[in-house]
């Protein structure tokens, strides 16, 4: 007897960003069109892309004109972001009586409002309160509104389900899929890595956009301290952004020029290079929904001192797999990054666990989690 055939699911994919270009939905798209199983999910995907060229909020409008010609022939409309692509898909999908998901990565709103109008309140006070002047407001709004729209919800972790549901969203609809994660192979020695890179004595490495929340600015004032009692050291940051000018301002003042080295932007394979052949990698973040970069030095081998915030204690056992401060807490900071350099046998059993750890967050775990919201 022949297999009976089953019913595909089709799936219209709508995405602020695509490969080339660089950011997490751009990550997360691929990883759907590569993993989602075949035999189970016809995948459409839609670019915000194509209609970037137009004004402002023209764009929105023709975006939501495309999304809604091509909703008519699938099953479900699932936006990859709340604002750009959640909206208009949103209205598309109603309109087309399809079923609307939506992924959340982070809040937008918190982001703009912090790199924008300085707003210093943490996300978990920031996504709960209503009191901030216009035109935050709106933003919050355009959000929450994507999110009340959707049937379901998706964050990778279960801190972002807490801050969505901080914005008035039922839990039972927000459902967390730990972002997918495949162990990262270099078969190089970190001493034949760093012979490559012109590295040498003890290396710290932070990385991310140069943004308020990211802390480099404590961190370079730490590393100033640990310095001077440990003049073979560099601290090697990787990223680009605003904060840019302050931050190379702070090292100058401190008189660090030549022990604190902006990378700038690498490719992703250069960049999980010096991740190897660093000693420590140490990111003051004041919010991660779920960092895919702490992932990386876990798989890695390389110890990883972090912060409490957000989904870092969903990766990190903090004595066990790496250490969690307190974010921008100089002391601290001082206090763990000089007992790792001292400690080398404690430090090696942390990166050991973070190895095992970055291990467990696994493509089958991401597809089947998703798989299992979808059906």
């Amino acid at each position: 007897m022949e297999k009976q055939n089953l019913k595909k699911t089709k799936l219209l994919i709508a995405t602020p960003l695509y490969p080339p270009e660089i950011g997490g939905p751009a990550t997360y798209v691929k990883f759907l069109e590569q993993y989602l199983p075949k035999e189970q999910f016809d995948i459409e995907i839609i670019r915000f892309g194509e209609v970037k060229h137009l004004p402002y909020i023209i764009r929105h409008f023709a975006f939501f004109w495309k999304v809604f010609k091509r909703a008519g022939s699938s099953d479900i409309v699932y936006a990859l972001d709340p604002l750009g692509v959640g909206i208009p898909s949103g209205f598309a999908a109603k309109l087309r009586g399809k079923k609307f998901m939506l992924r959340i990565a982070g809040d937008r709103a918190w982001e703009t409002a912090v790199q924008r109008w300085n707003i210093s309140d943490p996300l978990d006070v920031f996504s709960s309160s209503r009191s901030y002047s216009f035109p935050i407001p709106i933003l919050k709004f355009g959000q929450t509104f994507a999110a009340r729209m959707a049937a379901q919800i998706v964050v990778p972790s279960e801190y972002l389900r807490s801050i969505v549901s901080n914005w008035g969203i039922k839990k039972e609809k927000i459902y967390p899929v730990y972002n997918a994660f495949s162990p990262i192979i270099i078969s190089e020695s970190k001493e034949e890595i760093r012979r490559e890179l012109f590295l040498y004595g003890h290396i710290i490495l932070s990385a991310g956009r140069l943004v308020p929340w990211k802390g480099f600015e404590t961190l370079i004032r730490a590393f100033s301290a640990i310095v001077e009692d440990t003049p073979d050291m560099k601290l090697l940051i990787a990223g680009d952004g605003p904060d840019k000018e302050k931050l190379l301002q702070t090292v100058h003042l401190l008189d660090l020029e030549d022990k604190v080295i902006f990378l700038g932007i690498l490719p992703k394979e250069k960049l999980l290079r010096y991740l190897k052949a660093s000693d420590l990698f140490v990111l003051n973040t004041f919010y991660e929904g779920f960092s895919h970069q702490l992932l990386e030095a876990m798989s890695l081998g390389t110890p990883v001192v972090t912060t409490t915030v957000g989904g870092n204690p969903e990766m990190i056992e903090t004595g066990k797999d790496g250490v969690l401060v307190t974010y921008d807490d100089t002391r601290a900071f001082i206090s763990v990054i000089t007992l790792l350099l001292k400690e080398k046998k404690y430090a090696e059993d942390l990166a050991k666990s973070a190895k095992d750890k970055a291990g467990t967050f696994n493509v089958k775990r991401a597809v089947d989690g998703l798989t299992k919201i979808i059906n």
